[in-house]
């Protein structure tokens, strides 16, 4: 897959996962309306250069707008204009063949669960107490399958249940009949990706306008009358 496929999947099972309406197409990508404080909606690039994405900043408005585009931090900042801002350390765009056999067991002394709704796979870890120890989910869209909300609770980390719970994902999605699976992993989860053997694609960069754009200037007004 090249990087527009990659990011056609991804944007097809991002929708999926987070109940958004379907994306639209754009001359530029993709625009999804998530309607969430925050995040109102999002433009995704898989080609971004500089026209396109300064066209974006000028003409997205609204607070709270992001765009995630295909390309690193240090080629997009020079291309953004004033409200933009880009928060959050740098992303990558990751694939992997999915394999149904890798499923694994449950991990000692504790209990997983998997349920399915709305299209979504969801995996749940609870510790012996009952409480939340790591959960994910993935939204298979056809031959691909976008993995999201990866996380295990600090007081559980380094126990495998990250681990776990990817394996357990990719498994099912397998078997719901996708062949590849497609995330966008944070600096904080690439450790876990190398190791599960997901290979890096791209790089994948957030960036959300933190202002509004200012009013245009009055026009001004016409002055007094001459004298007649």
């Amino acid at each position: 897959m090249d990087i527009a496929a990659i990011t056609s999947a991804w944007v097809a099972g991002w929708t999926v996962s987070r109940g958004t309406p379907p994306a639209l197409v754009e001359p530029w990508g993709y625009r999804i309306d998530v309607g969430r404080p925050g995040h109102a909606v999002r433009h995704v690039l898989p080609r971004p250069d500089a026209a396109s994405v300064g066209r974006l900043c000028a003409g997205v408005t609204q607070r709270d707008a992001w765009l995630k585009v295909m390309a690193t931090p240090e080629q997009v900042t020079p291309w953004l204009t004033d409200g933009w801002t880009i928060p959050d350390d740098p992303g990558f765009m990751m694939t992997r063949r999915l394999d149904a056999s890798l499923r694994p067991a449950a991990p000692e002394g504790y209990a997983r669960t998997t349920a399915t709704k709305d299209g979504v796979i969801r995996v749940r870890i609870l510790a012996p107490d009952g409480t939340p120890a790591a959960r994910g989910q993935i939204a298979p869209t056809g031959a691909t399958a976008v993995v999201d909300q990866v996380e295990t609770d600090p007081a559980h980390r380094r126990r495998g249940l990250g681990a776990n719970v990817m394996r357990t994902l990719e498994a099912a999605a397998a078997q719901a009949g996708a062949h590849t699976g497609v995330l966008a992993a944070t600096t904080d989860g690439m450790a876990l990706y190398d190791a599960l053997d997901w290979y890096h694609r791209g790089p994948l960069t957030g960036i959300v306008r933190t202002a509004p754009a200012p009013d245009p200037a009055p026009a001004p007004t016409a002055g007094p009358p001459a004298a007649e």
